[in-house]
């Protein structure tokens, strides 16, 4: 797979040398130079920054090299389909120079040559030298066609670089407007979502679901106050975290955290892990957030007025024996009462079904983060963003309030969402 992932990335950037270095500079020269040595320079720079955010490394280190290599990462990924679509728009431009340059080739000349008449030639007196025998032409002038014009290498030139050149400026524009979506921070989303059991004094309760925070080396406490601030700006009667509020461990981003106390609810913060605290120490977590304030739901759950409220660990716990326990969080409740899920992953659907759940809560996808890979994560996904229903259970997914990897978002925004319980029997 290792073998795989760095043929591919080879692959890519002597693509990009081939069109933004070689086809726009000449041989030998400066640019050349330049531009070769950078194409050189970024997957390295890529492939050690992306290693030292996995490594026991310094954290100063993690984040110097991380900015620049995920950045990178964003900028190949649009670099490549700006440059794929320059394939198409590129003979269609040479088309057209080599139209013009033909059209200023015939008005510069057609040439039109007339023989001239032929004059009698006296050879002596009263006698004169026949006239030049006729020729089989009808006429007697004849067209000079003008010769089609060679391939113009400057033309060549000019059109890598208009290509090359609109490429460039295309992906960096939109990984400079995803970049923005994510350090913004969140906007607010609102759903409202019937249940059945939910009785008429639990009518218009509302959830703020706030999933995938991704603190880490790139997006840190700063990030985490806007998140805290986009929340508590709702009002809301409850908080739910549903996983990867973190990529490390609580040494290097426990700071980083402590914003999280400052929310602020009428019935409190729960929280359950996404697959990305167990990059970490997961118990080391669940312990900092109940310092914060915030209540670990580890396959438990708590009555609140008019639901149970309910919180599974992610399935990347399994690995160390704390996976899901659908049994442990919802066995043994009264089926009659109305019953709210948190589960960082939508795969678990289906086992939320077999429970009876009445909603399930979730993050995990980004919504796809970056266009194209929407498409990847919709089909691992059973939803990939927004509110689905699975026979008697209804599934939100968030699009998340962060990001992975490279900090850009383009096509699926960031959101904290309200998520207000409506009863049927209001």
């Amino acid at each position: 797979m290792a073998l795989v992932a760095v043929t591919l990335v080879a692959g890519a950037h002597y693509y990009i040398w081939r069109r933004l270095v070689r086809d726009t500079t000449a041989a030998g020269g400066t640019a050349r130079r330049t531009g070769t040595a950078v194409i050189i320079l970024l997957p390295v720079m890529t492939f050690a920054g992306v290693g030292m955010s996995r490594g026991d490394v310094p954290f100063s280190l993690k984040q110097i090299f991380g900015w620049p290599a995920y950045m990178w990462l964003a900028t190949l990924l649009y670099l490549l389909l700006a440059l794929l679509v320059g394939e198409a728009v590129r003979p269609l431009l040479s088309r057209v120079l080599d139209r013009r340059a033909a059209a200023a080739g015939a008005a510069g000349g057609t040439a039109t040559a007339t023989a001239p008449a032929e004059e009698p030639v006296t050879v002596g007196a009263g006698s004169t030298a026949p006239a030049a025998p006729e020729t089989d032409t009808d006429t007697d002038t004849a067209e000079v066609s003008p010769a089609a014009p060679a391939p113009d290498p400057s033309r060549r030139l000019f059109v890598s670089r208009v290509v090359g050149g609109a490429a460039a400026a295309a992906a960096l524009a939109t990984v400079g407007y995803g970049t923005a979506n994510v350090l913004r921070g969140p906007s607010v989303k609102r759903v409202t979502v019937p249940l059945a059991k939910l009785p008429r004094a639990a009518h218009g309760y509302r959830i703020a679901v706030v999933s995938d925070i991704h603190l880490g080396p790139l997006l840190g406490r700063a990030h985490a106050q806007r998140v805290v601030d986009t929340i508590n700006s709702t009002s809301p009667d409850l908080v739910a975290i549903v996983g990867d509020m973190v990529d490390g461990t609580v040494a290097d981003l426990g700071p980083a955290a402590e914003p999280l106390a400052q929310l602020t609810s009428r019935h409190g913060s729960y929280f359950v892990t996404g697959n990305h605290e167990y990059f970490g120490d997961a118990a080391e977590w669940i312990d900092l957030v109940r310092e914060l304030g915030v209540h670990p739901l580890e396959n438990a759950r708590v009555e609140i007025a008019g639901f149970d409220l309910a919180g599974v660990n992610d399935i990347a716990g399994e690995e160390e024996g704390r996976g899901p326990d659908f049994k442990k969080a919802l066995g043994g409740r009264d089926p009659a009462r109305a019953s709210v899920l948190l589960a960082h992953q939508p795969v678990v659907i289906h086992d939320a079904v077999k429970h009876g759940v009445d909603l399930q809560l979730s993050g995990h996808t980004h919504g796809g983060q970056m266009w194209p890979v929407n498409y990847i994560a919709a089909a691992s996904n059973p939803t990939l963003a927004g509110l689905e229903q699975y026979g008697d259970t209804a599934l939100y997914v968030t699009r998340g309030a962060g990001a992975w990897g490279p900090p850009v978002r383009v096509g699926a925004p960031s959101d904290v969402t309200v998520v207000q319980l409506a009863s049927r029997q209001a």
